[in-house]
């Protein structure tokens, strides 16, 4: 879909993916929240889910997984930290009931995850709210875009499931950001988004994180503050660069 620079505030928006990086401790989820802040990125993410729904009974990862896995008290926290501290909070949101927590906090947009693109009862909650949508095609094996009706706007981000992705595994030469409007990056190192940024894209989300070297799934493929800090002040001079020159 041809994007709209009128539509994206920041012109390129930089999500840092917290994830499941707080490991379920909420002064990690603060200090996130804030280094997200401080770094410039426009929205931090957090990932809202049923460990039992969502994932088969034996996957060893379900142990970290419970340890992340936010209480409706604790969403309304971090919700609140991010409001206070002056960027927005987004979620990924894995089942209905999660989708009814982000209604009630005022939630600006939702993202939708690759492994939840066929979830058609999960995209009808959440197109029925009327809010924006951020959708991952990483596990998306048909030809073109997904039909998402809603009265709200639909972005839809090139992925590659794997984490970490492999740079080979990219194909940024037939990728057009004229029709994604961005690149959810699961590669080591902010290199890729910065391609992917010059090639047209006009969102990028980035797993963040304060140190690579702490427990849990996510971390070795997310940014550090000051990757993401370097993420953030690229897309502000390539979107000066790249959409600022053409409307003069």
């Amino acid at each position: 879909m041809k994007i709209d620079n009128r539509d994206l505030e920041q012109n390129i928006l930089v999500v840092a993916e917290i994830g499941q990086n707080h490991n379920g401790d909420m002064t990690m989820a603060r200090k996130l929240i804030t280094a997200a802040k401080e770094a410039g990125a426009d929205i931090a993410k957090f990932q809202l889910f049923d460990v039992e729904a969502i994932f088969p009974a034996d996957d060893q990862r379900n142990k970290m997984r419970k340890k992340a896995q936010l209480s409706r008290e604790q969403v309304e926290e971090v919700a609140d930290y991010c409001q206070k501290t002056g960027i927005e909070f987004m979620a990924s949101v894995f089942d209905r009931e999660r989708v009814k927590w982000c209604q009630d906090i005022g939630m600006k947009r939702y993202k939708i995850a690759s492994r939840s693109i066929y979830d058609s009862q999960l995209i009808e909650a959440i197109t029925d709210t009327g809010k924006d949508i951020i959708a991952s095609l990483g596990m998306y094996r048909e030809k073109g875009f997904p039909r998402i009706k809603t009265s709200g706007r639909v972005d839809f981000l090139y992925c590659v499931a794997k984490y970490p992705t492999l740079p080979e595994d990219l194909d940024f030469l037939t990728v057009d950001f004229n029709q994604f409007s961005g690149f959810s990056d699961h590669t080591i190192g902010i290199e890729a988004s910065l391609i992917a940024m010059a090639r047209g894209a006009r969102i990028i989300e980035k797993h963040f994180t304060l140190d690579k070297k702490l427990p849990g799934p996510d971390h070795i493929h997310s940014v550090e503050p000051d990757e993401l800090k370097q993420m953030v002040e690229f897309a502000r001079k390539c979107a000066k660069i790249l959409y600022h020159a053409k409307e003069q």
